[in-house]
């Protein structure tokens, strides 16, 4: 009988080995990059998808067979003993690589932190232990700058990693992701979960989200009063554009009232009351640092307030690394505060430069213009004339042009005599006449040499004919007799060569040159031959 793969879930594919029993289904794990690299030639051939693959036949704990009778023994040591493969170290390793790569994906470990290094190349290593074993880990570099904390001896930390193995030393070991200390765990797994639902929802959606005004009259803060985050969001827009309002809505970054916080001031800004009635855009942020001190954006209240606001919302929380819920809610996300104040602020020095180059071709485009006009103006003054004068010009242009004419006239004249002259030439040159002579020349010569020809053929003809007489009247038989021989016939009329075939008292007939002779054989004389 035939089985799936959804009906083995801990198989990656089922290979039907060819030459079995009927009923004998093969299957085995085989991790898939196995149709990405070279693979070991012995083995049965089956087939995955729409592909043909070649796997090592060996019957063992990764190896099912499933039989719709009864199952014998006896097959399970042949098939074993005739497949049966040698690996080489590195072979092994690398099998074991990717069988452990393949069935095990991204974990999340806890323990203790022991043995770090940190080699010159950036990455990290060290061993995760618990009161019972250990297990050596690998971060690189890639990965480990992305760590917020410093890892130390001792730390009980949360890794999400894979699990592999070194193919030089054979050791078994961790590939690190990502790194937190312990207890952030349950942290992400409540971001994730409030990401997820809230997606659901529609509220990351970029079809909400709106636009954000290129050059704000007047920007509300919504920050710490106290923080790094105001400090660094004024600064830029004073260098930037400092035309620009700001107000500060002023709130708690962090702890328990953080949020609550953000939300009213959110609530005021949308009324536009006071202060706050020609507010263009938000800005709501803090400075970096840990999970547990951006939690309060991660709020759900403060997510629903961001997306229910009628003002657009930029988001400027932490480092460029830092992610929270609130920035997949607003309007627009800036890495940091500074970068969100330099998105909402043209560059005033660029638009001095587009003044001044403004001014400049200003400038460059009147001067053309009055330049185009003094031009315009004195081709016209050249342009106007008395009107004898022009009739004048225009007398002396028509004589000019009948004198033209004329020369022009007797040029072509000229030039057709001598065209005419020329071709009468060459018609000459070309008349049939000589030709016609010299083909009749010609004729008459090739007639002649026929005629010769032909006598000559004529000639030698009768030459061979009386050869030819002459020798078939020297073979003839009459002549022959005509020497004085003859031919003897017996009354069968055949040609007599021998005297044993001729019998005594037979009539005998003679041919001679003149006359025939009728005889009677009296008697026969034979010669031994």
């Amino acid at each position: 009988m035939e089985y799936t793969a959804d009906e083995f879930v801990r198989l990656k594919f089922r290979v039907e080995f060819r030459g079995l029993p009927e009923g004998f289904y093969v299957l085995r794990r085989v991790p898939q990059r196995r149709k990405n690299r070279k693979e070991r030639s012995k083995g049965q051939k089956g087939r995955y998808g729409g592909f043909f693959t070649t796997i090592n036949f060996k019957l063992s704990r990764n190896l099912f067979l499933s039989y719709d009778g009864a199952m014998s023994n006896d097959l399970f040591d042949s098939i074993d003993g005739q497949q049966e493969t040698v690996y080489t170290v590195s072979e092994l390793n690398r099998e074991a690589r990717y069988l452990l790569e393949d069935n095990f994906p991204s974990i999340l470990v806890e323990g203790e932190l022991s043995n770090i290094a940190m080699p010159a190349s950036g990455h990290w290593y060290f061993t995760l232990k618990d009161e019972n074993a250990q297990v050596r880990c690998a971060m690189f570099r890639g990965r480990n700058q992305f760590v917020k904390i410093k890892p130390r001896e001792g730390m009980q930390i949360q890794l999400k990693a894979k699990l592999s193995l070194y193919e030089g030393r054979g050791d078994y070991q961790l590939i690190v992701d990502r790194m937190s200390p312990l207890g952030e765990g349950a942290l992400r797994i409540a971001f994730e979960a409030l990401k997820n639902k809230l997606h659901a929802e529609g509220l990351f959606d970029e079809d909400c989200k709106q636009e954000v005004p290129g050059m704000p009259k007047h920007i509300g803060v919504i920050t710490s009063p106290t923080g790094a985050a105001i400090r660094d969001i004024v600064s830029v827009l004073k260098r930037r554009f400092p035309a620009i309002q700001v107000t500060i809505l002023p709130v708690p970054v962090q702890g328990t009232e953080a949020a609550p916080a953000m939300v009213r001031a959110i609530q005021l800004a949308n009324k536009k009351q006071g202060v706050l009635q020609d507010l263009d855009v938000l800005i709501i942020g803090r400075g970096g640092g840990s999970l547990e001190d951006l939690w309060a954006f991660n709020d759900e209240k403060l997510a629903r307030a961001i997306f229910a606001s009628e003002l657009p919302v930029v988001s400027a929380v932490g480092h460029e690394v830092d992610f929270t819920i609130a920035d997949f809610v607003a309007d627009m996300r800036a890495a940091t505060p500074s970068a969100a104040a330099e998105l909402l602020s043209p560059d005033q020095e660029e638009f001095i430069a587009l003044f001044q180059a403004y001014q400049t071709q200003f400038r460059s485009l009147l001067t053309d213009k009055v330049k185009q006009g003094r031009q315009a103006l004195q081709w016209l003054r050249k342009r106007i004339k008395h009107p004898g004068r022009r009739l004048q010009e225009q007398a002396q242009r028509v004589d000019g042009l009948e004198l033209k004419l004329r020369r022009e006239f007797h040029y072509s004249l000229s030039q057709r005599r001598h065209e005419i002259r020329a071709l009468s030439q060459q018609l000459l040159q070309h008349s049939p006449h000589s030709l016609i002579r010299e083909q009749r020349q010609e004729n008459s010569y090739l007639y002649s040499r026929l005629q010769k020809a032909i006598q000559q053929h004529l000639h030698n003809l009768r030459l061979q004919l009386g050869d030819m007489g002459h020798a078939l009247n020297n073979l003839s038989p009459l002549n022959i007799l005509s020497r004085g021989y003859s031919m003897t016939y017996n009354e069968k009329d055949q040609l007599l060569t021998r005297s044993n075939i001729i019998k005594k008292g037979e009539k005998i007939r003679t041919r001679l040159h003149q006359g025939e002779l009728i005889s009677i054989v009296d008697q026969v004389n034979n010669k031994p031959e």
